[in-house]
């Protein structure tokens, strides 16, 4: 069985246009909703940092990486217009990395 994958990105925001980039980038977002195209997509997490204005992080859950790529090649462009689409919202973003979630073990 394969483990959970995941990736996190790190967005400055341009001013004025937070609420536009919150539509597209939370939970029930624009770029959730071509995500769940896919069975391979878990969720999305979107956080607000409360020290840094216009700072937010995006976490990405896939059921897998290969489930993730499969994705990326059956949507390509649709992926990519949205991504063009949303590119005017800031003024950075960086990738924070992507992981491989481990299997729950003795919690309690």
């Amino acid at each position: 069985m394969q483990n959970g994958y995941a990736y996190l990105w790190e967005f400055q925001v341009r001013p004025g246009l937070e609420r536009e980039f919150e539509r597209h980038y939370a939970a029930a977002g624009t770029w959730a909703q071509l995500f769940r195209r896919s069975p391979a997509y878990i969720e999305t997490l979107l956080l607000k940092d409360s020290a840094v204005a216009r700072r937010y992080v995006t976490l990405d859950r896939w059921r897998s990486e290969e489930g993730y790529r499969e994705f990326r090649s059956a949507f390509a462009q649709a992926y990519a217009e949205l991504d063009a689409e949303c590119e005017r919202l800031t003024v950075a973003e960086r990738s924070l990395g992507t992981f491989t979630e481990l299997p729950e073990t003795g919690r309690t």
